[in-house]
């Protein structure tokens, strides 16, 4: 035995040794901060839950149990319908584009050039950007007053702009807010997902001569699909409860039309004081954004299994 090992071995058998029982509470000592987590969520939204069956409000401090009033009130009153109505067609229109749009960008990130490696560094930008922010600068970007939205239209020969006024121009420039920051996720995880496909099936049908739009239809789309559908379940969940940007923009308006439910339930808690309605509409959108989402993974991890062939 050398010189070193010697000298090393006393350190080694003098090292301490961890009890059995220290051993044991490990485990519990690092699930703490796990547990505070789960019960710093539960208790808030279990405690949201048990104030829809009240009737709890700034006018009414001593609220009574009033059981399902609030669901019932909310079911038959046309303004909430309203709000599902445009939160719904918010969400598949705002997942659709980013959806295209991520997917296009990550195309043609995919090929190597300096202007797509230039711009994959910069795609993140909008991301960095908190929304509400976001929001703030384009309406402004868009007030027609003092805006740059409206002489860039007008030198492209498009006249009559009316910023956010009107219901469906106030809509679509929602729309298309929600496009600017949140496509580059879209595109970052597609982007993720081509350059993860193998090469040999995309090789193999160049060698056949396959067109560049059957190679996408047929191989590279499948392919990319469990990714996509990955983006589509944030972006879709995240569409159904958007609040920052739409209140930033148009707060709700012109009149309702940009009403959700997330703005409908920060009006009726908020605004109106009217805490457990408010609680109500958040319940039912909690409800919703559940029941689609496990849905989705469910097809997810369908595909997944397909994928893997099992």
């Amino acid at each position: 035995m050398s010189v070193t090992a010697q000298a090393e071995a006393p350190a080694l058998r003098d090292a301490p040794r961890v009890s059995s029982r220290r051993r044991a509470l490990w485990p519990y000592l690092l699930s703490v901060p796990a547990v505070l987590l789960c019960v710093g969520i539960l208790y808030p939204f279990f405690l949201g839950v048990s104030y829809t069956v009240f009737n709890f409000s700034a006018a009414n401090p001593q609220p009574d149990v009033v059981w399902f009033d609030n669901f019932a009130n909310l079911l038959s009153s046309d303004a909430f319908w309203h709000s599902v109505r445009v939160t719904a067609t918010f969400a598949i229109v705002a997942t659709a584009v980013e959806t295209v749009l991520g997917v296009g960008v990550a195309l043609l990130l995919n090929r190597s050039s300096l202007i797509g490696k230039l711009f994959e560094r910069i795609l993140i930008v909008p991301l960095m950007v908190a929304p509400i922010l976001a929001a703030i600068m384009w309406k402004l970007l868009l007030l027609p007053e003092v805006g740059w939205v409206r002489p860039i239209l007008e030198a492209a020969g498009i006249s009559g702009y009316n910023g956010t006024d009107s219901a469906l121009s106030a809509f679509a420039w929602a729309v298309v807010v929600d496009a600017w920051i949140f496509t580059p996720f879209v595109a970052i995880i597609a982007l993720a997902g081509l350059r993860s496909l193998p090469r040999s099936p995309l090789e193999a049908a160049a060698v056949d001569g396959a067109g560049w739009w059957f190679t996408f239809r047929k191989l590279t789309l499948p392919m990319l699909w469990p990714y996509v559908l990955v983006a589509v379940i944030f972006r879709l969940m995240d569409n159904l409860k958007m609040f920052d940007v739409i209140f930033g923009l148009t707060a709700g308006g012109p009149g309702e039309a940009t009403t959700t439910m997330q703005i409908s339930a920060y009006l009726e808690a908020i605004t109106y004081a009217r805490y457990s309605r408010g609680l109500t509409y958040m319940f039912l959108l909690w409800a919703v954004v559940f029941v689609i989402s496990m849905l989705l993974v469910r097809y997810l991890r369908r595909i997944q299994n397909r994928a893997a062939g099992v």
